[in-house]
């Protein structure tokens, strides 16, 4: 933290990256950070590079940063574990990159690395830079909205095995700050039509395994049928997430150039399966990728199996 705040003494232009496909951590932790710099050093440049999402564009969307601002300014990239997946490859033009994470360290880029792989989303960790500094750096109602978004939605509103008594306090710090619960529960329960009729669509036709691994299947023409936006499909991985009997689950979703696997559990380690297949995460919620969906039957096997050596325990 020492050295997160010295290098952004030191630059006066700051842009703060994110991940592709962003989720609520991700655009959490770039608008949360941003307001807290912004509003601690308002003679500095800060801006926000990446991908926006449709899920938490209430806190704010990404735009594109000019290429003549990145030579000489501190890149800042939040909520990924490798450089592959940081979504304006651009960051590595800037001067001095600092990543910040909290998934399990996979690809060690950047000039310098503050992980926590213990902490519950990447946005506990800015609470984490907020409070050691709190005499100079500041919080506003706007950077206390987007970290909590981050740490509520990453924590699945605060039900995953990765939430303790820190993770309390830091919402009830955040809250203290100005966060609207309601405001933000508003923007996080409503869903589209469409959303609503997919939803459906899917807890009537997904697959589950007699051992209990249960996946939906999401092709292109189902998306493009319900005219749905690719982050909404993906998020239906949640729809089967309440099955009994059934502690591991996993979306297959068509993207244009790939098959994407989000991978999710209730007890079952499951993130060394996806790095099998290319992928990683956490312990509990991970992500992969098939080459072509004839490769689907093998993981379905590999995710059977592993739900089978659980319930054995």
């Amino acid at each position: 933290m020492k050295e997160l705040l010295k290098y952004i003494k030191k630059y006066n232009r700051i842009i703060i990256f994110g991940h592709q496909r962003p989720d609520g951590d991700c655009i959490g932790s770039q608008y949360g950070l941003y307001y807290i710099l912004k509003d601690s050093f308002p003679e500095k440049e800060i801006y926000i590079s990446g991908e926006s999402s449709d899920y938490v564009s209430f806190i704010g969307s990404p735009s594109f940063v000019a290429d003549e601002l990145l030579e000489g300014s501190l890149a800042i990239c939040v909520d990924s574990a490798t450089a592959e997946r940081i979504s304006d490859n651009r960051f590595n033009k800037c001067n001095f990159v600092i990543k910040i994470d909290h998934h399990v360290v996979v690809d060690e880029y950047g000039d310098y690395a503050i992980v926590d792989d213990k902490a519950a989303a990447c946005a506990q960790i800015i609470i984490d830079f907020y409070l050691q500094y709190k005499d100079i750096l500041k919080m506003s109602a706007n950077a206390a909205t987007a970290l909590y978004v981050g740490i509520s939605t990453d924590t699945g509103r605060f039900k995953y095995d990765c939430v303790t008594s820190k993770t309390f306090n830091y919402a009830a710090i955040l809250l203290d700050h100005g966060v609207d619960l309601s405001y933000v529960d508003n923007n996080l329960s409503v869903e589209t039509l469409e959303s609503l009729k997919l939803r459906g669509y899917c807890l009537s036709n997904f697959i589950m395994s007699k051992d209990g691994f249960a996946y939906i299947k999401m092709t292109r023409d189902v998306i493009e049928k319900f005219g749905v936006s690719d982050e909404t499909a993906a998020s239906m991985v949640s729809a089967i997430s309440t099955i009994e009997g059934c502690p591991v689950w996993a979306m297959f979703i068509e993207y244009p150039n790939e098959i994407r696997i989000r991978l999710r559990s209730r007890g079952p380690v499951i993130n060394l399966l996806a790095e099998k297949y290319g992928g990683g995460g956490h312990p509990k919620a991970a992500g992969a990728h098939l080459d072509c969906w004839d490769d689907l039957d093998k993981f379905v096997l590999d995710a059977n199996n592993l739900v089978k050596e659980y319930k054995k325990q």
